[in-house]
């Protein structure tokens, strides 16, 4: 089973390339990626990690951490590049 989880991402772009992924709702998260494409799965590994981190610790998650329910309908934003 794939848990969804609605985050706010900052996608800060680094002087020798790629990019520094934070969440403004989880100080805690902080990930890099090469490209965009990377984003989301290097995203989506740090949110594990975090979340057992939690459950390691025995401290309840946060609410943002708690997955979308089945049958959410979902808005999303994302950025889609386009050659020139």
């Amino acid at each position: 089973m794939t848990n969804i989880y609605k985050l706010p991402l900052i996608l800060e772009l680094q002087p020798e390339g790629g990019y520094t992924i934070t969440c403004p709702l989880l100080p805690n998260l902080i990930t890099e990626a090469d490209t965009l494409e990377d984003v989301i799965p290097n995203v989506s590994d740090a949110v594990s990690a975090l979340i057992e981190a939690y459950q390691d610790l025995n401290q309840p998650l946060p609410f943002v951490l708690q997955p979308i329910a089945d049958q959410t309908i979902l808005w999303t934003e994302s950025l889609i590049p386009i050659s020139a």
